[in-house]
């Protein structure tokens, strides 16, 4: 077959991917660019991954809507892959009319076919959103760790999975509300049913599309357990609406449509696309993802596939790799841990450069390590000592000695008897997806130009043997054409420079071993920057930790950048105060914070004010804080008051409602608020300060709706 459908997992839209995430997109690039340069017809497709829970969560936590926030990253992804030069035919996205008209299409088929069931399960639902509530939408305390920072499918401190009806004091992640339990009905796959074909399929695709041993472990393991009926709807509204009476108000479940996404993103570019996945007969699916994904590779998307009964084109090779980790920890795009694709760009080191150490260190049999040491180390020993080296010593010197022009000399028969041989084993590695092992052969035919090199002597045997000498700058040359050939799809643009300064009109598979081609040389040129080793230390340091707390650090000098990032402040009311029973100078207040419910925090104002003077009044609340318990009392907050030596005073608000937020002088109302739950030590790092009666951060005021916040008899001091 010379035609080949490439595919890499549809990246999740709502996040910045990190070097982890990029393996499979760098991979099918690889894969894709290699099949267009050996003359198979090639169609590389991938795209954001919109639909969903994560995506309308982080949405309403943005204050925006979700195709705003789509939108936003999908841009941000599309950016990170052109400059990391991977060369897609189409990226596009799932929230298309073309992704809705083919998966409801599907289902219809499945449905028709029998294999679609409807179930009746107790779910968690939100009075006051007047809506079901997904996993992540309720929040609540964790019943391991007793963390208050769990959500309903994962507690984020402890990292325990969770069903939402485990949790303690669970509460809309949305309003706040008390979520009660509910029936609700949803649609469920027949699994089980498809299993016949789905066993048949995979027992040939398996061994004729050469699996790698991971998925075709998992996979057997999840037939081995027993396929189960699985839920193909959400009550959602960000989503594929459902097809299908009384079920018109649900969407589909984000894993059942998002495969079918490779499908409606072909759709998008090409309206030939049945000719891509409907021909089995001539068309071989590749697709590259990592093991966290097989299942939905291997067993629910063929399945929706076998079950519609249409002719689709099936997966011929799953090609999927390990986890990279970072640094001895795991990369985290929740938690920001690791460099990111923005990250990548910032530090000022080539595309090409991480490419290469990414497809060196590529975890496909096991997991495998970024350090930024053992980054150095390959990049200065390998792609600099090894490939550039033996790239520009035979260009500066055949530019020097030959006047730029390739010497006549002979073949040396037994070098390029070596050389072929290894091609042909790159080639065949290559056209089986082993992306690692290929590049290190093409490596080891660079270190065997450098060995020649170095034997044959050129600087001396110049003048003493001048045949030899050029014979030798000869094939070397001719050996550096070859590798770029063989790196381009790894390092196209460092390819594509080699290719310039040779002359060369293409980089087709087939000149491989051919002693023609090479044009007048041009002037020589490094290919790469060593990487030093202050440099390194540099990002040693600056990627230590989390993207939070890099943002967090580069914004101490920055008071106003901090508390924009880390503090919100909203406005309350105080509905009622009373004496904690516990605490003599302790106050327990019930606040309205423009929340579906009230919030209770605990306060020393008890010798400063009296019930009477509270009561009623606005204040300033520190909205973000963790809660701390108070003997025996859950704090949620703090107000926020004043003080210096001679005096102290609540920061009382004349203006704005219970909700509004307390703003830096000159910011807008729809800026977004901080997301993260801080403790009272992280809010203190940030020092809002008195001067002159205005309430300040850094040389800022705050504003309640335009007006300054100010206070009558501190007239300079501290807010705590």
């Amino acid at each position: 077959m010379k035609r080949r459908l490439v595919t890499s997992a549809l990246p999740y839209v709502n996040n910045i991917p990190h070097l982890g995430n990029l393996i499979q997109v760098l991979s099918a690039d690889v894969f894709a660019r290699f099949c267009r340069q050996y003359g198979y017809e090639t169609l590389y497709v991938c795209g954001t991954d919109e639909y969903g829970t994560a995506t309308e969560t982080k949405a309403l936590e943005e204050g925006v809507t979700p195709r705003e926030l789509c939108d936003r990253f999908h841009k941000v992804h599309a950016d990170i892959y052109k400059w990391f030069n991977i060369e897609f035919d189409y990226f596009g996205r799932t929230s298309t009319p073309e992704q809705t008209e083919i998966v409801q299409g599907l289902f219809k088929k499945i449905d028709d076919a029998g294999l679609i069931n409807e179930k009746t399960i107790e779910q968690l639902f939100c009075n006051s959103c007047d809506r079901f509530l997904a996993d992540r939408y309720v929040h609540g305390t964790c019943p391991h760790c007793e963390s208050i920072n769990a959500r309903g499918d994962q507690c984020e401190d402890c990292g325990k999975l969770l069903e939402p009806i485990e949790l303690i004091e669970p509460r809309c992640g949305t309003c706040g509300a008390t979520p009660e339990l509910k029936n609700t009905s949803h649609l469920y796959i027949d699994l089980p049913a498809v299993l016949p074909k789905l066993e048949a399929w995979m027992e040939e695709a398996s061994v004729d599309g050469f699996w790698a041993r991971n998925a075709i472990q998992m996979t057997k393991s999840w037939i081995r357990d027993g396929l189960k009926e699985r839920a193909i709807t959400r009550d959602l509204k960000w989503g594929i609406p459902v097809p299908k009476e009384g079920f018109e108000d649900k969407v589909f479940y984000v894993w059942f449509d998002a495969p079918i996404g490779y499908i409606s993103i072909s759709a998008c570019y090409t309206p030939e696309w049945k000719s891509w996945w409907q021909n089995p007969e001539n068309v071989k699916l590749f697709q590259f993802i990592g093991k966290d994904n097989i299942p939905f590779h291997t067993v629910i998307f063929p399945s929706t596939l076998l079950g519609s009964g249409e002719n689709w084109t099936m997966l011929h090779h799953m090609s999927s790799s390990e986890y990279l980790n970072y640094e001895n920890t795991k990369f985290s795009k929740s938690k920001g841990i690791g460099v990111f694709g923005n990250d990548c760009q910032d530090t000022g080191i080539p595309a090409d450069v991480w490419r290469f150490y990414i497809f060196y260190n590529r975890p496909e049999k096991s997991d495998t390590q970024f350090t930024w040491k053992d980054f150095q180390e390959k990049v200065n020993s390998e792609l600099i000592g090894n490939l550039g080296n033996l790239v520009n010593r035979t260009l500066t010197f055949t530019n020097r000695f030959y006047d730029g022009k390739i010497p006549e000399g002979k073949v040396d028969e037994a070098l390029w008897k070596d050389i072929s041989e290894r091609e042909a084993v790159i080639t065949s590695k290559l056209d089986r997806a082993e992306l690692r092992d290929a590049f290190k052969e093409m490596l080891y035919l660079s270190s065997l130009g450098n060995k020649a090199f170095q034997e044959g002597e050129p600087w001396r045997t110049r003048n003493d043997d001048p045949e030899a000498a050029a014979s030798l700058l000869m094939n070397l040359l001719y050996l550096v054409r070859d590798l770029a050939i063989l790196v381009h799809p790894y390092l196209p643009g460092t390819s594509d420079r080699i290719a310039s300064q040779l002359g060369l009109r293409d980089l087709k598979w087939e000149h491989l071993c051919e002693m023609k081609g090479v044009g007048t040389i041009g002037q020589p040129e490094i290919l790469f920057k060593k990487l030093e080793d202050d440099f390194v230390e540099e990002q040693i340091l600056r990627f230590a930790g989390s993207q939070a707390d890099r943002t967090a650090a580069g914004a101490e000098d920055n008071p106003e950048s901090n508390f924009r990032a880390v503090i919100d402040l909203r406005v309350a009311k105080i509905l009622k105060v009373d004496q904690h029973p516990e605490a003599d100078k302790l106050y327990v207040i019930t606040l309205d914070g423009g929340e579906a419910e009230s919030r209770t925090i605990c306060s020393g104002l008890v010798g400063h004010y009296s019930i009477d003077e509270l009561e009623g009044r606005n204040i300033i609340l520190a909205f973000n804080l963790k809660p701390a318990k108070l003997r025996g009392i859950k704090s949620n907050g703090m107000l926020l008051a004043a003080e210096n030596k001679e005096h102290m005073e609540v920061l009382f608000s004349a203006s704005g409602q219970p909700g509004d937020r307390v703003l830096l002088e000159g910011d807008n109302s729809d800026l977004t608020a901080p997301g993260k739950k801080i403790k009272v030590d992280r809010f203190f790092e940030g020092p809002i300060l008195v001067k002159d009666h205005a309430v300040m951060v850094g040389e800022t005021a705050l504003c309640i709706s335009g007006q300054p916040v100010r206070t009558e008899k501190v007239v300079n001091g501290e807010v705590g």
